[in-house]
């Protein structure tokens, strides 16, 4: 199991970026988000920096307002198969609906890239926000937001129950005797739930780290409970170490509180870390960003998060606008806060959406700065590690050449990738497959193992 008092990182390889206008940057290859050798590239480099885990981000609707990125982009699933050939040990997370997909494939899809890459694959559970995504899959109605973690619930204890078919030592394949696979070892799951009939068994088997690692993203209520109960780790979002602080203790309270170990449950706020040389390079390379975005597009990239709501129709230069409750069954904790946000600081419209557009973390400056940053979150009990977003062209080259060294001559984070699998690294428990689990319960009660 890894040493939980290091850091652990992944990288989210976002082609173009999250920066609405970040493609015109000259640094930046214009198709990036359809370029399997630029994916390549930032796998071998997270590799080398012996970072944990690369992750793809994914959504299911687009309109013709949508950044860059979104408009063009790989599916995660097939690019993270294509992945796992291009590595060896760093961890492959991909982001999948559970309102929008159905749990045996997804248990397929996901059982598949782990058991090509040796026990590699992390599933990020969605609920999709969005109410546009319903259009594209013949549904009449987007779910209402604490219904869709409701069917999320149901939806991972199916995939857990199906990844679960078959014992780890299940498939003798002893050909003397023609035994293929031990029948006592096979189980069907036969669910029947409130949102999914699904009798199983799943036709293929356990990893070398049982089943993929959960990550889960929620921040609402309903979300950090659901995150808090099913996920190995959590993806979160904070602005300043008070806030992320208490976000880490929230979520590990309510974990012990469903009868869980607080160290199962990761916790890896994103940042954008910008390194340069000096502090005036670093801010200079913020800048450069920044200033590739027009109002215009800044406003198209904010009207996403509040159901592509047109905010070109109220005054730029006026108190961010009253929308009521646009946005609550949408991306809820991130409206909320912006709402909230606006509101504390009389923020305009204009200042609201250039905010929006290019995020700048705390985590800009120089190499030592950006580690002393981390190192202090990292101590203070904000995080068990972070997820990396390239603010800027070559942030990720920049932390793995620069930052990455200074965590390892501190202590603080691997010069070795101590499991060949993602669940060992993250140093999260192997799960045993309950149906040997209860067989050993029994024998160890004097019962029969059958």
């Amino acid at each position: 199991m890894a040493n939980r008092k290091q850091i652990k990182f992944g990288a989210a390889l976002h082609g173009v970026g999250g920066n609405v206008s970040g493609w015109r940057h000259p640094n930046v290859l214009a198709d990036a988000s359809v370029n399997f050798e630029q994916y390549k590239r930032w796998t071998h480099k997270a590799e080398e920096g012996k970072l944990d885990f690369i992750f793809i981000a994914d959504g299911l609707y687009i309109n013709e307002k949508s950044i860059p990125h979104f408009l063009n982009r790989f599916e995660p699933i097939a690019l993270l198969s294509a992945l796992a050939s291009q590595s060896s040990k760093i961890g492959l997370v991909g982001t999948l609906s559970t309102t929008y997909s159905e749990p045996f494939t997804v248990a397929r899809q996901f059982g598949t890239i782990d058991k090509i890459s040796g026990g590699r694959a992390g599933w990020n559970i969605v609920t999709s926000p969005l109410e546009g995504t319903a259009s594209n899959f013949n549904n009449k109605e987007h779910p209402e937001h604490d219904l869709r973690y409701e069917i999320a619930a149901e939806y991972l204890e199916v995939t857990r129950g199906l990844w679960d078919s078959w014992e780890d030592d299940a498939f003798v394949r002893n050909k003397e005797t023609g035994v293929f696979f031990d029948p006592e070892k096979l189980h069907t799951l036969n669910h029947q739930g409130r949102f999914f009939s699904v009798r199983g068994p799943l036709n293929i088997a356990r990893s070398p780290q049982g089943r993929p690692v959960i990550f889960q993203a929620g921040s609402s209520e309903v979300g950090k409970s659901f995150a808090s109960r099913e996920a190995d780790a959590i993806f979160t979002g904070h602005e300043t170490i008070e806030d992320a602080v208490a976000f880490y203790n929230d979520v590990k309270e309510r974990a012990q509180a469903f009868g869980r170990s607080p160290d199962d449950v990761l916790v890896f706020p994103g940042i954008g870390p910008i390194v340069g040389a000096t502090e005036e390079e670093a801010e200079r390379k913020y800048r450069e960003v920044a200033e590739l975005v027009t109002i215009e597009k800044a406003l198209d990239h904010l009207g996403r998060f509040f159901e592509h709501h047109d905010f070109s129709q109220y005054p730029l230069d006026e108190p961010f606008p009253d929308i009521g409750e646009l946005g609550r069954n949408s991306f809820q904790s991130g409206t909320d806060k912006i709402k909230a946000d606006a509101k504390a600081n009389n923020w305009t419209l204009r200042e609201v959406a250039l905010r929006a557009a290019t995020r700048r973390s705390e985590f800009v400056g120089t190499p030592a700065q950006v580690a002393d940053l981390i190192q202090k979150w990292f101590e203070a009990g904000a995080a068990d590690g972070f997820i990396l977003f390239e603010a800027v062209p070559g942030g990720l080259e920049d932390f793995v050449d620069h930052v990455v060294p200074i965590l390892q001559e501190r202590g603080l984070f691997r010069k070795e990738y101590e499991s060949d699998t993602l669940r060992g690294n993250l140093g999260l428990p192997f799960p045993e497959n309950r149906y040997a689990q209860a067989k050993s319960v029994l024998s160890s009660q004097g019962g029969d193992k059958r």
